[in-house]
């Protein structure tokens, strides 16, 4: 079995040292849903939800998440973020969030991606909990990860 990156000899939580890992191009894609009633997904599909347009905001959250994740999750470190890409569509069960985001760095993006989807997803939940209290997040699951030598 692997060890665990986050601890020490001791099984003490730490932070990973990065300092002698190369700078890779690096990038993490995420995805997950929102499942709603019929009659929520209309009110967003025709703008008439009363806190605004739901998938921007979602998207514009998801942006703000990702470049903060190092403040929120506490053994990640902060990097410099290149590009971060969301998307927030309308499905037939709700409404579906993608996060891919870049670095060049010499540790991974994927919680930042994670990250991205899940703070999208729960905007979604606050700018429709006045009409849909049945609403349900699920399936916040990373697709890819990649790192390419520079």
């Amino acid at each position: 079995m692997k060890k665990l990156s986050h601890t020490d000899e001791l099984g003490k939580a730490n932070m990973v040292d990065v300092s002698a890992k190369a700078q890779q191009n690096r990038t993490a894609k995420a995805i997950g849903n929102i499942n709603m009633q019929s009659e929520t997904i209309k009110l967003i599909r025709d703008n008439q939800m009363k806190k605004g347009d739901v998938l921007t905001v979602a998207e514009i959250a998801g942006i703000q998440a990702a470049k903060r994740t190092g403040e929120l999750i506490p053994l990640c470190h902060q990097l410099l973020l290149t590009n971060i890409t969301m998307k927030a569509i309308l499905i037939e069960t709700g409404v579906e969030v993608t996060s891919e985001v870049r670095c060049i760095g010499s540790t991974g993006v994927e919680m930042e991606a994670l990250t991205a989807v899940s703070v999208a997803l729960l905007t979604v939940y606050d700018m429709c909990k006045a009409v849909d209290k049945m609403m349900i997040i699920q399936g916040i699951t990373l697709v890819e990860k990649t790192k390419r030598n520079i």
